[in-house]
């Protein structure tokens, strides 16, 4: 049953114009909540949220957060900040803005009107990890002055004031560490390893590896994250994290490419290209604590996944 005029959320969706956020809006769009997407459609895009904008309960927002905003909401989602590689780093700089500054301007919003908010953070934070796999407890291996360290540190400092604004002004929070998440809605052109082996295959284009492509990912389909953001916001007060969410099953590289040349039934070759800085050559996330506290676990496996993924790509490459 949704709720009625009166008893309805009011929620604020930052990012909510991009792969993660347009799901999240929809989804808390069905649930009959008021939602406002909040976006500069740096990567985010009026595409992923057009089909929303007829819906009485929606509204779209465009606005950077490194400026404060004022709003009055009860919940806030901070999915705001670029999160491909090919993206965070085209202005490092402003990457780190947006995630401290941002993170300052919706903490500030949730102080003043008593809201909850949940903090998208990210597996980033473990940095090339020495344990395996990566659990809540484990502080990371991060270089602070590499190519990914503005993604990475800039994330790193938002948990920070996160749980400094929870300790020094009682500020209902809930941390969450997103491991990689694919599915519809993706950039074509974000440069990440499912988005760019699926485009590529498509075209016929050689599919290109980073690496001997033994390094492994856990990769969550994006239903199934959503529904960890959702349940983490509606969890009990005090649990605030920091929490996992992503799939444990742990995948090569090369086993990614593989599945995708199959399912797409290509002729794209292989090409092994030198390895990136920094890039982590495992990630696997530790989920026990997302199972015990919020009763969660993703459900989608990766054939699935892979195939309605490949589907929506299908159809946005042919304009259709």
């Amino acid at each position: 049953m949704k709720p009625n005029f009166f008893d309805r959320a009011r929620v604020l969706v930052t990012g909510g114009a991009g792969f993660l956020g347009s799901h999240l809006c929809e989804r808390l769009v069905k649930e009959g909540h008021y939602v406002m997407c909040l976006d500069n459609y740096f990567t985010g895009t009026k595409r992923n949220i057009y089909h929303l904008l007829k819906h009485e309960n929606f509204e779209a927002i465009r606005h950077d957060l490194v400026n404060p905003v004022f709003l009055e909401v009860d919940e806030i989602y901070n999915l705001a900040c670029p999160a491909s590689p090919i993206h965070y780093q085209y202005n490092p700089v402003k990457t780190v803005k947006t995630a401290v500054m941002g993170a300052i301007h919706m903490l500030g919003l949730a102080k003043r009107v008593k809201a909850k908010i949940l903090q998208a953070s990210t597996s980033e934070v473990y940095g090339d990890p020495t344990v395996h796999p990566q659990k809540e407890s484990y502080w990371g291996n991060v270089n602070t002055i590499g190519l990914r360290a503005c993604y990475d540190e800039g994330k790193r400092c938002a948990e920070t004031l996160f749980f400094d604004y929870h300790r020094q002004n009682r500020v209902n929070i809930r941390v969450v560490r997103i491991f990689n998440t694919y599915g519809p809605r993706m950039h074509p052109n974000d440069g990440r390893v499912i988005s760019n082996f699926i485009v590529q295959a498509l075209r016929g284009e050689p599919i290109t590896i980073f690496g001997d492509g033994s390094q492994t990912r856990s990769f969550c389909f994006v239903e199934d994250m959503i529904e960890g953001l959702v349940k983490m916001m509606n969890g009990p007060d005090g649990f605030v994290g920091p929490v996992n969410l992503g799939n444990p099953s742990e995948y090569t590289i090369l086993e990614i490419a593989e599945e995708i040349v199959r399912q797409t039934d290509s002729k794209s070759r292989l090409e092994f290209l030198p390895a990136l800085e920094d890039d982590p050559k495992r990630r696997q996330p530790d989920i026990n604590l997302a199972k015990a506290r919020l009763g969660w676990t993703p459900k989608v496996g990766l054939e699935e996944g892979l195939a309605r993924t490949i589907q929506y790509f299908r159809e946005l490459l042919s304009g259709a």
